[in-house]
């Protein structure tokens, strides 16, 4: 299983569920499409049980402290950021644009996004594509993560 969150915007109390709703799923990797903000807010992801994937976002000022703060947990790339996990190709982004070129190239069976705010599952080809909607809440008033089977393709959107 992989967790998905996007745009937590700072909100602790939201990352520390989103932490535990993860372990409890025994996601073996966590993946952020960015909008961290602060530095400080990655010490909620530090009980992770699984690995963890990330992208900046528009509103990450502070990049070098985020870096130094998730590298014992895992890694974060300017977006975009192509990876392989579990058999499946994935690309992980924050802005939603372009995500439908990325979608249509077919070169990826997940296409992970954020910044948008809202949750969103599509298939479009072979391609998943997922925005998990903001994990923060501070824009929507509702916080969302989502859980993805890479195995079937199959994602949840989860209030948190």
């Amino acid at each position: 299983m992989i967790g998905l969150m996007s745009d937590s915007h700072d909100n602790l109390t939201m990352i520390r569920r989103a932490v535990s709703i993860f372990n409890d799923a025994s996601c073996d990797l966590v993946v952020h499409a960015g909008d961290f903000v602060a530095p400080f807010a990655v010490r909620e992801l530090a009980s992770l049980n699984g690995r963890f994937k990330a992208v900046f976002g528009n509103c990450d000022g502070e990049k070098t402290g985020l870096k130094m703060a998730i590298e014992p947990i895992g890694e974060i790339q300017e977006a975009p950021f192509a990876f392989s996990h579990a058999g499946k190709e994935i690309l992980l982004c924050h802005i939603d644009f372009p995500v439908s070129q990325y979608v249509a190239s077919g070169q990826y069976d997940i296409v992970i996004f954020g910044h948008t705010h809202k949750p969103e599952v599509k298939k479009k080809g072979r391609t998943l594509a997922i925005n998990p909607g903001e994990t923060g809440g501070w824009l929507t008033g509702t916080s969302t993560v989502a859980l993805l089977d890479p195995a079937s393709l199959e994602a949840e959107i989860i209030s948190l």
